[in-house]
């Protein structure tokens, strides 16, 4: 359930009435441990329908043989082991969760070769797939390979699938389009890039190729259409899917460079799945608002689901906030802050934190060297009023924009109420 703090509660208080601890509720919502709460603040409280404290000498593989679960099903209901914490004689673990739990769906997120291990367990037990970010490619159709071992070696741990991501990302980081054209125009340097793909998915264990271009110019979609083509048929033949990311249009011919090269109904008939990146509008050189107001993800939503099959749309769900400085002015930029920082922000502010009904976001103001800053961001609530639409929806799935940052709040949620399509079983 979710819980939201209210003027004079204390940490003890809510465990007690709600039947936890304190020392659970800080776990599962990553709050430090001297953090002070803060009025408006969201909870998630998970309250277990077993539970058993652990003895001198016991493993998890014990206590889940002892329980008749699995391991992973041990870590999904305590999702802190998951980070290798020790087990501590006297601590008490959840065997299950009260909640109903919609599903099995398909939980992705994206991750980058630099993602912080400890944040990466924390979010794996819930996931089906990983996507790595990014593999790129040069003039000769040689590679651009991130250090991506780490990746791949906590992903197959902990059973989920390893998703490769195309982008025309250069050697020093940055994106070219000027690259994706030359990979849509050229046939020779297509067949030599998806062959060296083909090879390192081979060797690797990718399971799919996540092709994510975006700034296509309108007069470029047929090529782009046709390399997504291509792509495919080899992929299938060898048994990989292909899943295409989408830029959050509202109707097809929606004007501007991000969204005319992405024609919804072509690339949905070619793609196994599709991502459509529903977050943005919050946006770091923009005004403030919600980073993924509800009234435009739905209009997203119900736009490609016009032409696209609902199991093969998932949502794209963002793992960050903005903390503007007022007035907003043109062209300065916001901070991106985590959405587990935003919340100690607010309580180092001494901040109240808002929901806006409309956005279904939260939000706060406060004041810093004489300034005044508001950080929209994501916590337990907004996730959950994504996620419901995505099942009312019927979606396949839903996918994190990115796991940089912990998030502890959100796979608390998603451990009561998502049953997660899992690709095999965990490796431990």
């Amino acid at each position: 359930m979710i819980y939201v703090v209210e003027t004079g509660d204390t940490l003890m208080e809510i465990a007690r009435r709600l039947g936890t601890s304190a020392a659970r509720l800080r776990s599962d919502n990553g709050l430090l441990p001297r953090q002070a709460l803060v009025p408006g603040q969201a909870l998630v409280v998970l309250r277990p329908t077993a539970s058993y404290t652990v003895q001198p000498g016991d493993s998890l593989y014990a206590i889940a043989d002892q329980a008749g679960i699995s391991v992973l099903e041990l870590l999904q209901y305590n999702p802190v082991l998951a980070q290798g914490q020790p087990l501590f004689p006297g601590e008490s673990l959840a065997l299950g969760l009260e909640g109903n739990r919609f599903g099995p769906v398909t939980v992705t997120s994206y991750a980058y070769p630099f993602n912080s291990i400890p944040t990466l367990q924390r979010a794996l037990p819930f996931l089906t797939d990983l996507s790595v970010f990014s593999y790129g490619f040069r003039e000769d159709g040689s590679l651009i390979i991130p250090q991506d071992s780490a990746l791949l070696v906590e992903a197959a741990r902990f059973g989920v699938g390893a998703v490769l991501v195309l982008t025309a990302i250069e050697e020093d980081g940055s994106f070219s389009t000027q690259q994706a054209s030359r990979l849509f125009q050229d046939q020779a340097l297509q067949d030599q890039v998806l062959s060296a793909l083909l090879d390192v998915m081979r060797e690797k264990g990718y399971i799919g190729l996540d092709v994510d271009f975006e700034y296509i110019p309108r007069a470029e979609a047929a090529a782009f259409h046709a390399f997504l083509r291509n792509a495919r048929d080899r992929l299938h033949r060898e048994g990989f899917f292909l899943h295409v990311d989408l830029a959050p249009k509202s109707y097809a011919g929606q004007p501007g460079l991000l969204y005319e090269g992405h024609d919804y109904s072509v690339i949905g008939s070619i793609a196994d799945s599709v991502l459509l990146m529903t977050y943005e509008w919050g946006y770091a050189f923009g005004p403030p608002m919600a980073v993924a107001p509800m009234p435009q993800v739905e209009s997203v939503l119900r736009y490609a689901l016009s032409v696209i099959p609902a199991q093969k749309v998932k949502l794209g769900v963002p793992n960050y906030g903005y903390d503007w400085t007022l007035p907003h002015r043109q062209g300065s930029r916001a901070v991106t802050i985590g959405n587990q920082e935003a919340v100690l922000l607010a309580s180092q502010m001494g901040a109240e934190i808002h929901f806006d009904e409309s956005a279904q976001a939260p939000f706060f103001h406060y004041i810093r060297e004489g300034r005044e800053h508001v950080v929209w961001f994501e916590d337990a609530r907004s996730i959950a009023s994504k996620l419901d639409l995505a099942r009312r929806l019927s979606l396949a799935g839903w996918s994190y924009w990115n796991l940089l940052r912990p998030f502890p709040q959100n796979w608390a949620w998603v451990s009561e109420n998502v049953l997660v399509r899992r690709r095999k079983p965990a490796a431990f």
